[in-house]
């Protein structure tokens, strides 16, 4: 296995609970299987994965694990390394490794990615994506609004929750009046409510049509979500998926949406996973990133074009780097972004 570290520069800060982040660093993968070389990339992220150090020691358990000439000639030399990678405590690590094995699978069977997952699914060229406006007063929003949809996206996604309930309704409403009945908006309040500001909230965005608010209470409050559920509005759970194993939330009926970042769950294979077992219980998936680089941002849409009819997808992150591992072969234009067709991840996507 050949672990090669990299950083990548963002083009604009990125604030999480853990800090401020001005560049994302993590490891390229590649791992000989079934006579292919797949690809792979662990990209930690602080407060949502392991560290970087942690990371790194994962991967290189993995590495002395592995029988690579026998995963190499009959695919049967990775098993230990991936019992090494617990994606619970080293998600981002087991995302390199898994990605990577996915991507020789894809290749030695001939198809894409996204059809190894499901090949019932058909050819799925791209994927919706939605746009995020962030958290401007209200005349800025409106522009940046304006803005995505003139792009083509019809799904907007509006971050509240550091301002007043009236601001960020005002805000909100204020978006519907100039994109219509056609675009769906979406609020992200990153934990920022108790559970009464919350359905202060919830009432109040529905008025500007908010179809649904992602992760409105502290990621730990179950029950509190439960219950915001009979409001009218939707709840997605996205920082829950951090706190509690993903059975739990299906099991506590918490959420109308799943928020998937396959490098949080530890791989494409256990987001697309959770994803079959959420629309199972009535759930809906939504693939999106945690920023990060152009081999796991196209593993993420690779599994959400192996999800029927999925919704807009928070994958259309790639502005978000001042510079990438390669060129992008998953471009966004009209609202959608590209599904590569050749094997494995795409032909473009190679170390």
């Amino acid at each position: 296995m050949r672990i090669d570290p990299f950083t990548l520069e963002l083009a604009d800060p990125l604030v999480t609970a853990a800090g401020t982040i001005d560049a994302r660093e993590g490891f390229t993968v590649a791992y000989r299987h079934r006579g292919q070389r797949g690809v792979g990339e662990a990209t930690p992220l602080p407060g949502w994965t392991e560290s970087l150090e942690a990371c790194r020691e994962a991967l290189h358990r993995a590495a002395a694990a592995a029988d690579e000439n026998a995963s190499d000639s009959d695919g049967s030399g990775h098993g230990p390394a991936l019992l090494e990678l617990d994606a619970a405590e080293t998600p981002a690590a087991r995302h390199g490794f898994a990605t990577a094995l996915l991507d020789a699978d894809a290749r030695a069977d001939g198809v894409p990615l996204y059809r190894w997952f499901d090949a019932d699914v058909g050819t799925v060229s791209s994927v919706p994506v939605n746009a995020t406006i962030g958290d401007a007063p209200v005349e800025k929003t409106v522009e940046a609004a304006e803005a995505a949809v003139a792009d083509g996206f019809e799904a907007l996604k509006c971050k509240v929750g550091a301002r007043s309930v009236a601001e960020d309704a005002r805000r909100l409403r204020a978006v519907r009046e100039a994109v219509g009945e056609g675009v769906e908006l979406r609020a992200d309040a990153n934990a920022a409510y108790d559970r009464e500001t919350a359905r202060e909230a919830l009432e109040a965005f529905a008025s500007a049509g908010v179809s649904y608010v992602e992760q409105p209470l502290a990621a730990d409050d179950l029950a509190g979500h439960r219950e915001l559920r009979e409001m009218g509005v939707d709840i997605a759970l996205d920082e829950s998926l951090v706190e509690h194993d993903p059975q739990a939330i299906l099991d506590a009926d918490a959420a109308d949406v799943l928020i998937l970042k396959p490098m949080v769950l530890g791989g494409p294979d256990s987001a697309h996973a959770l994803a079959t077992r959420a629309r199972e219980r009535g759930i809906e998936p939504v693939v999106t990133t945690t920023i990060d680089g152009l081999i796991a941002r196209t593993a993420a849409v690779h599994v959400a074009a192996a999800i029927p009819d999925v919704r807009a997808c928070g994958l259309a992150t790639a502005d978000r780097l001042a510079e990438d591992l390669a060129p992008d072969p998953c471009p966004v234009a009209d609202g959608t972004i590209a599904v590569p067709q050749s094997p494995g991840l795409g032909r473009e996507v190679t170390l």
